[in-house]
């Protein structure tokens, strides 16, 4: 019978090693069929093996819960609770993602990412919209940036609305339009801005004026910034009549002086004649807003009735600051 701090050698009956006190040192390995086996080598070191039901090995704790396991026959090992590593342990190079399940949705500003800190080897958590705001203060100056887009426009639309003005970004802004045809034949389409985003819209037709309105200040009027048609020659809706495309250009919005727009449209009018820019621009296109104040919304409609479908596409011009 053996003590505390006792040794005893023992070999044979399948097992060589040396049981000391409260320890056990084996000195040969397992094999497979083993039941249950601990066994050592010297370039593995301590090996644990069997052949349960469900798992090889299966590691408890005081309270007899589970803490890991190994699956029969397998060669991963399931955690029961969430493992913890110490920050840096992991290399990114580890991080094998190439048979990861897609996200199947379009990223959002809540979404996570992983990042070496510095470069120095220890991973961080940051979000998308962290790597926005990065992406953005790369941006030069005079480059085009998308910023928001109608996406197809519902049939029975009143108005297509942008908020998205950032005098700390961008100078000035560009509207690509698509298509956008009315359910009324024969109308104009308007742009009416806000300087409240968006609460309310300068509907004064006396604080609007176009080139084909007028030819100074003081005078003439329109409901909004001219975008395309004029009156008796709107756009269209009928068969074949594919309404507005082109570009809407809104100058310095931001700035403590008048905001001027400039439209290079083409569109199909009422009687199926197709209007290219200059015609646009002749009759009624290039329009100042004589209101000094800072406009951060705006509304694209038509003079009478809703929109029937199309798109409008916002861009930001990116200052130089």
């Amino acid at each position: 019978m053996t003590k505390a701090r006792d040794t005893a050698n023992i070999v044979g009956g399948g097992f060589s090693g040396t049981i000391a006190g409260a320890t056990m040192e084996p000195t040969g390995d397992t094999a497979a069929g083993d039941n249950a086996a601990i066994g050592f080598t010297s370039a593995e070191g301590l090996i644990l093996t069997g052949q349960g039901s469900t798992g090889d090995v299966t590691i408890k704790n005081d309270a007899d819960a589970l803490v890991a396991h190994v699956p029969t026959g397998t060669t991963g090992i399931t955690f029961a609770g969430t493992p913890t590593f110490p920050d840096g342990s992991i290399a990114v190079a580890d991080l094998d993602i190439d048979g990861g399940t897609d996200i199947g949705a379009a990223l959002v500003d809540a979404d996570l990412m992983i990042v070496d800190d510095g470069a120095g080897g220890t991973n961080r958590k940051a979000t998308m919209a962290r790597l926005a705001t990065y992406m953005g203060g790369k941006i030069t100056g005079g480059s085009m940036v998308y910023l928001a887009s109608s996406g197809a426009i519902s049939d029975g639309t009143a108005s297509v609305i942008f908020t998205q003005f950032d005098a700390s970004k961008y100078d000035h802004y560009e509207f690509k339009l698509q298509h956008v045809i009315p359910v009324t034949d024969n109308v104009i389409l308007f742009a009416m801005t806000s300087t409240d985003g968006g609460s309310n819209y300068d509907t004064s037709t006396s604080n609007y004026v176009s080139n084909g309105t007028d030819d100074n200040l003081s005078g003439g009027s329109t409901v909004g910034h001219h975008v395309a048609g004029f009156n008796g020659s709107g756009v269209g809706s009928a068969a074949n009549e594919f309404g507005a495309s082109g570009t809407f250009e809104l100058m310095a919005p931001h700035s403590a002086s008048y905001t001027y727009s400039y439209p290079r449209i083409v569109y199909v009018k009422n009687d199926g004649d197709v209007m290219g820019p200059d015609f646009n621009l002749s009759h009624g296109a290039g329009t100042v807003h004589k209101v000094a104040a800072d406009v951060d919304a705006i509304k694209f409609l038509f003079q009478s009735g809703n929109i029937e479908s199309g798109e409008i596409v916002m861009y930001g011009i990116a200052n130089g600051t």
